[in-house]
C-alpha cells in the first residue's frame, strides 16, 4: 500500500510549490523556497494527506487491476476458447473476473 506523503499533500494543494524537507519529513522541517505564498499550514496539509490516502484505499478500480487474472491467462483463455473451441479456460476467467468485480464494487 502507498502511503500518500507531505510532497503529495503539499502538491495537491498547491501543484506550482517550491520546498524542500530539511531532515526528518515532519511538517516543522518544511523550508518554502518560494516563500509560501498560499500560507499552507500543517493543519491542511495533515487533513490534504488523510484524504488522498482515503481516496488510494477506496480506488476499487486500482484493487481490482491488482486481483484481476494476468494477460496470458486471458490469452490463453480467448485461444483456448476460439481456436480450440474449449470453453472451460473461458468461464473459468469470467468466473475469477467477476469474483474480483464483487469484492470490490464500484
Amino acid at each position: 500500500m502507498a502511503t500518500k506523503n507531505m510532497c503529495d499533500a503539499i502538491f495537491a494543494i498547491n501543484p506550482f510549490a517550491i520546498f524542500r524537507i530539511s531532515g526528518e519529513w515532519v511538517h516543522e522541517n518544511i523550508v518554502w523556497q518560494d516563500g509560501n505564498p498560499n500560507g499552507i499550514t500543517a493543519e491542511q496539509i495533515i487533513a490534504k494527506q488523510a484524504e488522498l490516502q482515503a481516496a488510494y484505499d477506496n480506488d476499487y478500480a486500482r484493487k481490482r487491476l491488482e486481483e484481476y487474472p494476468s494477460i496470458d491467462e486471458l490469452v490463453v483463455a480467448l485461444w483456448e476458447g476460439v481456436v480450440e473451441e474449449r470453453m472451460a479456460a473461458v468461464t473459468s476467467l469470467e468466473g475469477k473476473r467477476q469474483a474480483v468485480k464483487a469484492k470490490y464494487p464500484k
